[in-house]
C-alpha cells in the first residue's frame, strides 16, 4: 500500500490507510460530528442516500500543539462550512457524498476489516484540475495522518505543519507529465 495517494483517473486521486480497527469504530470517526471533528471537519450529517452533509472545516482547532496558518489560508481561520449530499450509503463499509460548494466533486470512503485493522480508501472524484488534485492530496494526506495519531491514541503534529511539509513532495508527485 502506498502511503501517498495516486492519481487514478484524469480528475482523480485515491489515498489508502490501514487503521486500527474495528470498522465500526472508524465507521464513527466517518459519520460522527465530534469523532470526525478532530480529524477533518464535524457538522451534521444525515446519515441516508440523499442526506445533507455539513462539513466546518476548522484546522486549527485539529492540533494538540499550535502551529501558524499559512497566510493563504488565514481567511478561513475561523472556519470554512460546506454543504454536500450523500450520494451511497452502507454502514459500515460505504460512504459516498459530494464535496465543495455545490458539489462540485465527489469523495468515497471504502472501509473493509484486515484482522483487527481496517483498510481504508479514500477516492475524490470530478476536481476541476491538476492544481486541485495536488491540494487534495496533500489535504487528505495530512487528515489521515491526525486520524491514524487519534486511533493509536497518540498525539501528532499540528495540521498546518503536516500539510505544507507534504505540500513540495505532492508537487513533485503530481506534477503535469
Amino acid at each position: 500500500m502506498n502511503e501517498y495517494a495516486v492519481v487514478t483517473g484524469p480528475n482523480e486521486v485515491r489515498i489508502e490507510r490501514l487503521l486500527p480497527g474495528p470498522i465500526e469504530r472508524v465507521w464513527a470517526y466517518l459519520t460522527d460530528s465530534d469523532k470526525r471533528g478532530t480529524w477533518l471537519a464535524s457538522g451534521p450529517m444525515e446519515l441516508r442516500e440523499g442526506g445533507r452533509v455539513e462539513l466546518t472545516f476548522r484546522h486549527s482547532n485539529l492540533d494538540t500543539q499550535k502551529a501558524p496558518t499559512p497566510d493563504r489560508f488565514k481567511q478561513y481561520e475561523a472556519g470554512k462550512t460546506q454543504i454536500g449530499e450523500i450520494l451511497r450509503f452502507d454502514p459500515p463499509r460505504l460512504l459516498s457524498l459530494t464535496w465543495g460548494d455545490p458539489g462540485n466533486s465527489e469523495v468515497t470512503f471504502e472501509l473493509t476489516p484486515q484482522g483487527d485493522q481496517v483498510h481504508l480508501v479514500i477516492t475524490h472524484r470530478r476536481l476541476a484540475n491538476r492544481q486541485m488534485m495536488k491540494g487534495v492530496a496533500g489535504g487528505w494526506h495530512s487528515h489521515l495522518t491526525i486520524l491514524l495519531h487519534h486511533l493509536m491514541g497518540t498525539s501528532s503534529l499540528p495540521f498546518w505543519s503536516i500539510f505544507i511539509d507534504l505540500e513540495a513532495e505532492y508537487e513533485k508527485r503530481l506534477s503535469e507529465d
